[in-house]
């Protein structure tokens, strides 16, 4: 069974993810899929679908690790970008589509400085 990591910026908040997820602009996983270790700081907002979103950041960085979603409550979804994995799988579900910005249909092809990743 893949286990991947789910780490805010300064490393206080992780998320320990086992199995496969549902694949969007987050990673929803069942809720038993998931250990926490760490402090988190909630923060509520309603959906447009009027449930509520319960953001869980880092109280020391300030990195969205996770959300809880009143909608779906037995999944957790955690932020793509958590999962300092290059392989990580890419998005099966889109959600809002309609109101994406048009430059991601082509980020890669974009003329923009690249920087590398420190060692």
């Amino acid at each position: 069974m893949t286990i991947r990591d789910a780490i805010c910026q300064c490393g206080q908040l992780r998320l320990k993810c086992s199995g496969d997820a549902v694949l969007a602009a987050n990673s929803r996983f069942r809720r038993e899929q998931i250990a926490f270790e760490g402090r988190s700081t909630a923060w509520v907002r309603h959906a447009g679908s009027g449930n509520a979103v319960t953001a869980h950041f880092c109280p020391t960085c300030g990195s969205t690790v996770y959300w809880e979603l009143a909608g779906f409550p037995d999944l957790i979804a955690v932020a793509q970008g958590m999962f300092a994995d290059p392989t990580y799988p890419p998005p099966t579900v889109a959600v809002w589509e309609e109101t994406k910005h048009g430059w991601t249909d082509h980020i890669t092809d974009l003329a923009m400085e690249r920087f590398a990743r420190a060692p």
